[in-house]
């Protein structure tokens, strides 16, 4: 799942997947700002099937916190 999520994370906010890795922070680390993360989260919502609630985007701050989120809901790649 980490190898998908970094593709679609570079993708959406256009940086190379090599500046991605699991602790990678979006605001911090690749400058993403509101807008840029809800595209992000748009994406993974259509390519992994799952509704990820407002509430819940606020601890969704790195990428292994994503990976682990999407594993909780059950999703395994």
């Amino acid at each position: 799942m980490l190898e998908k999520l970094i593709s679609i994370v570079a993708e959406q906010l256009h940086v190379e997947e090599s500046d991605i890795g699991p602790e990678t922070n979006f605001k911090n680390d690749l400058n993403a700002d509101s807008l840029d993360l809800f595209e992000m989260i748009m994406a993974l919502e259509d390519e992994y099937d799952v509704e990820i609630p407002t509430e819940d985007l606020e601890n969704l701050t790195t990428v292994q916190a994503v990976v682990d989120y999407l594993s909780k809901k059950g999703i395994e790649s």
